[in-house]
């Protein structure tokens, strides 16, 4: 299994966190949860953090089987069109927005 992860970094604007989440939950969810081959669809929203680490407010979490699965994910309608909304989320909510992607192998330990 790998995850692919979307971390959203930067500053949402001032008394805007609670309608950032409602709107990600309306608009963009529904797309991230389309995107083919995706066996698990994660989305996080920053609660608290180290005093000096960089602010990160929201990330997505993508699980797929493997790399050729991820690849169907990320060349899908729904991904182009969740893509389509971001200038929006980026207008409306931030003060200052990076984006970065991360593939990371992921192993699982249940006790």
């Amino acid at each position: 299994m790998i995850t692919r992860y979307a971390i959203f970094g930067g500053k949402v604007k001032d008394g805007k966190e609670a309608e950032m989440r409602a709107w990600v939950t309306e608009h963009l969810t529904p797309l991230w949860r389309k995107f083919a081959c995706a066996e698990e669809v994660r989305v996080l929203y920053g609660m608290d953090q180290d005093a000096d680490g960089p602010n990160i407010p929201l990330i997505l979490a993508i699980t797929y089987a493997d790399r050729a699965a991820m690849e169907k994910g990320i060349t899908s309608p729904a991904r182009h069109a969740a893509k389509a909304r971001l200038p929006e989320l980026y207008d409306r909510f931030y003060d200052k927005i990076e984006l970065w992607h991360y593939l990371m192998d992921r192993e699982q330990y249940f006790d």
